[in-house]
């Protein structure tokens, strides 16, 4: 029982630990993540499990070495910023798969694929056929970007003259029957405003709405609660 309770506590204070190591870090070290930062992650994860379960270790070294590595990955980041060649040792560079509608065959040995693995990607973007394919580049997280053909682009509301209207933000009004004060205000509008746009709406009260918004035009929309699929719409 003593055992069971030590490693709860090491494991909460490890979390802990690793969530303020996580924010030192920022986004993209749970977003996009290079080589290095694939690295880091795996080695402070391994670190942090080894601590939390393992009672003969030394809790205190295995938390100064969790510091360690955050730090030196919080400085190798701040590093790769400031400086290209830096930028390039840790992070990588893309690496160019298709060039002009060309396979580039030292481009896949270099990112460690080959040629079915690329059609494969190509087809989860959408291009069935190589030859729509101007550039296909690995960038350094690993992801394939894809740049069509000229005449496979698809055509845009400006290649067609259509005329529209620039876009706005949409604020969140309620969320989960919970007004949103400072999102209204940052539309401004208050509650009195929205109160009386879902009246119209039909809406006396906010009990069965789960999400409000309002779009740039001051239109608001309603996502109401407990909405279950359409019994005909097949997922399998």
């Amino acid at each position: 029982m003593h055992d069971f309770i030590l490693i709860c506590f090491r494991s909460l204070l490890v979390l802990i630990l690793l969530f303020f190591i996580a924010k030192l870090l920022g986004k993209r070290q749970v977003s996009q993540l290079n080589l290095f930062d694939y690295v880091v992650g795996i080695t402070i994860g391994s670190i942090a499990a080894d601590i939390s379960l393992d009672l003969e270790k030394d809790l205190l070294a295995g938390i100064a070495s969790l510091f360690i590595y955050g730090i030196v990955a919080y400085f190798i980041s701040f590093i790769t910023l400031k400086s290209i060649k830096a930028r390039r040792i840790f992070t990588g560079v893309p690496t160019v798969l298709v060039e002009k509608g060309k396979l580039i065959e030292s481009g896949l040995r270099k990112a460690k694929i080959d040629v079915n693995d690329l059609l494969s990607e190509a087809r989860v973007a959408g291009y069935f056929d190589l030859s729509e394919i101007n550039y296909a580049i690995m960038e350094v997280n690993g992801d394939i970007s894809f740049l069509p053909m000229e005449e496979d682009k698809p055509a845009t509301k400006k290649d067609m003259k259509i005329k529209c209207d620039k876009g706005g933000l949409t604020a969140n009004a309620i969320i989960d029957s919970t007004y949103m004060k400072n999102n209204v205000m940052a539309m401004h509008k208050d509650k009195k405003w929205l109160d009386h746009e879902l009246k119209v709406l039909g809406y006396d009260n906010y009990d069965n709405i789960l999400l409000a918004t309002i779009d740039d035009k001051e239109k608001v929309t309603v996502y109401e609660k407990n909405v279950r699929p359409d019994k005909n719409t097949v997922l399998e």
